[in-house]
Formats: C-alpha cells, sequence, structure tokens
C-alpha cells in the first residue's frame, strides 16, 4: 500500500515542473498543473496533502487560486507553499495575507524545500488530530474528571509539538522547561496544585508563535524592527487562543502565554507589567525560558556557553527575573545543569 502524501505542484513552466518532480518524486506522489484552473480541477478530484504553488501565472495568477483554495470548506486546510522568483516584500506581504503557511524563493536548495514540506506536512497532521479530538469532546460529553484532564494532557501535548515542530525546536526544549519550571515553583513555596498546573501547561508557552509567520519564526538572522514587532505579538496571540477555557491547565497556560516575556523591572512586553504584577507562574516560566533558550542553538545563534549563561543571570537580578528566583536558580544550580545536560538536545 503506497502511503506517501501527495503533493499538488503548480507552475506554468514545464521546466520547474519537471525540476519538482525529480526532487520530489522519491519521496511523495506529485501532480503536476500548467496552470490554476488546472490545478482547481484537479483538487475537486484527487485528495491534496500539500500544494507547491507559483505566483506569477498567466490567466489566474498563485494568489487567485489560493484564495479560492481558502474560501472553499473542503480545501481551506490544505497547506500552500509559495515557490516563486517574487522576493519583493509586498509580494511576500500579500502571500501571507491570502492564506499561505510559508514563501520559498527561486532557485532554492533541496534540502530546504524538502525540510520545509516535512515541517508543513506534519504540522498538518497534527492539527487534524486535534480537530478529530475536538469533535469527540464535543460529541461524546466526557463525564469522569480523571478522563476530561488526561484529554486536556493530550491536546496540550499535541500543541506543544505543533509549535516546536513550526518554530524548529526539540521536544526537549518544552521538557526541560517544565522541569526547570518545576524547581522553581517547589523552592519558591507554590502549593502542589499550582506546581502541577504550571509543569503540565508550560509546553503551551509559546502557543501564540502558531501565528507568526515562518519567514519571521525561523529567520536565520537578526529580526528588523518591523519583523520583532510581529514577533512580540506572539504572547498576545497566545493570550486569545486560551482565555476564555475554564479548565485549570488551560487558565495556566493562557497566564504562561501572555507574561512569559514580561520583565521584573517593567520593561518586558506586551504590557509592561512590574514586580509582582506579573503572575508568579510568568516569572517562573521567563527565567526557566530564557535559561534554555541561551543554552541552545537557534536558527539565528548559537548556544551560550554556561560560563557566559551564569554571568547573565548574575546581571539580571532585579532587572530582567524577579530576585527570589534568581537566588533559586544558584540555590539549585547543580540540579538545574543535571537536567540540562540529560536531556540535551
Amino acid at each position: 500500500m503506497d502511503n506517501k502524501k501527495t503533493i499538488l505542484v503548480v507552475d506554468d513552466t514545464k521546466l520547474n515542473i519537471e525540476i519538482l518532480l525529480d526532487l520530489l518524486g522519491e519521496y511523495y506522489n506529485v501532480i503536476p498543473a500548467l496552470s490554476g484552473e488546472k490545478a482547481l480541477k484537479i483538487i475537486q478530484k484527487k485528495s491534496i496533502d500539500l500544494i507547491l504553488l507559483d505566483i506569477m501565472m498567466p490567466d489566474m495568477d498563485g494568489y487567485e487560486v489560493c484564495k479560492r483554495l481558502k474560501n472553499n470548506e473542503n480545501t481551506k486546510d490544505i497547506p500552500i507553499i509559495f515557490i516563486t522568483a517574487k522576493v519583493d516584500e509586498d509580494s511576500i506581504e500579500e502571500a501571507y495575507d491570502v492564506g499561505c503557511v510559508d514563501y520559498i524563493t527561486k532557485p532554492f536548495s533541496p534540502r530546504e524545500i524538502l525540510s520545509r514540506i516535512s515541517a508543513h506536512i506534519s504540522l498538518s497532521e497534527q492539527r487534524n488530530i486535534l480537530e478529530i479530538m475536538k469533535v469527540e469532546l464535543q460529541n461524546e460529553n466526557l463525564i469522569l474528571n480523571q478522563e476530561i484532564i488526561e484529554t486536556q494532557r493530550e491536546v496540550i501535548s499535541t500543541m506543544g509539538s505543533i509549535v516546536e515542530a513550526k518554530s524548529k525546536e526539540t521536544g526537549n526544549h518544552v521538557i526541560r522547561v517544565a522541569k526547570y519550571s518545576g524547581i522553581f515553583a517547589e523552592n519558591y513555596g507554590l502549593s502542589k496544585k499550582d506546581i502541577s498546573l504550571l509543569v503540565e501547561a508550560s509546553p503551551m508557552h509559546d502557543i501564540g508563535k502558531i501565528a507568526i509567520p515562518d519567514s519571521i519564526l525561523n529567520k536565520p538572522a537578526s529580526l528588523t524592527q518591523d519583523e520583532f514587532i510581529i514577533m512580540k505579538t506572539h504572547a498576545e496571540q497566545g493570550y486569545e487562543i486560551l482565555k476564555n477555557s475554564k479548565r485549570d491547565i488551560l487558565k495556566t497556560a493562557a497566564i504562561l502565554a501572555y507574561e512569559h516575556h514580561e520583565k521584573w523591572d517593567g520593561s518586558g512586553y506586551p504590557r509592561g507589567l512590574k514586580g509582582k504584577e506579573i503572575h508568579i507562574y510568568g516569572r517562573i516560566t521567563a527565567i526557566a525560558d530564557v535559561f534554555d533558550a541561551l543554552g541552545s542553538d537557534r536558527v539565528y545563534k548559537k548556544a551560550w556557553c554556561d560560563e557566559d549563561i551564569i554571568k547573565y543571570f548574575k546581571t539580571q537580578k532585579g532587572l530582567h527575573f524577579d530576585p527570589d528566583l534568581v537566588d533559586i536558580f544558584f540555590e539549585h544550580l547543580d540540579e538545574i545543569m543535571e537536567i540540562k545536560d540529560t536531556l540535551a538536545d
């Protein structure tokens, strides 16, 4: 049985299609279309997992094809990656406005396009799982409290995986942040219930990154001022996703998403909260997340050495971080470093 995913390649240039057929044919079922009209007819008859779509085509350009697909209930969830020679900012902005998930410029490297296709197919599969789970929750009217709790945990784990895949982070990042958070929470004196909620909700702290374009999220260089403004919106986006839940664990996740970039001295975002105006959940997640981020490779930087991280935390006591939490950090540094080494990427 053929388990390969099916990709529709839409381009009015035969040579471009032949190049993509050669590159992708080993891994996917590839269907070519030389026009937007032809692509729309194919999609009516075939099950498509992802679309590679050129922008500059006669009669119907890629933007119009994308709009029609996103306005159709049967095709709106198919991930669309624009693959084009257009590199200007207006074209890229319009592409995301009409609903693409990614934007690849020609010429492209084979490794880059294979990696991006794989990531977006994986994301699409996980979103489908979430939708199925959502329908099941609505239809089954789960009564047993333990079943509800376990389902929530699965949703949180899955959503955390989506963020990891989108931002090219490893699963160990959210595991480490959760474990560091547990150490801080326990030694700060939180109750067992609060510790459990914080640790279990921790994987959702960056859920708002789902709404950030991949071109910004995975940019292998420093962000421009405008790009950073967009990036910062992930805190509010995450809060908006979670804020209406009545479940304690998702209420906790909403706080983490909203406040993990606030700083003790008031210089953080999105609201510029200061000191204990920041919920203890937010203060703990901030220090745990920053510690792990500094010690990990990212697309825009290499991991810092332990010595530089320790120096940074000393200088940020009472500035970025709650001074009591910085004290806990140094008091339990050996335990924290053991987690870092044991769960290294």
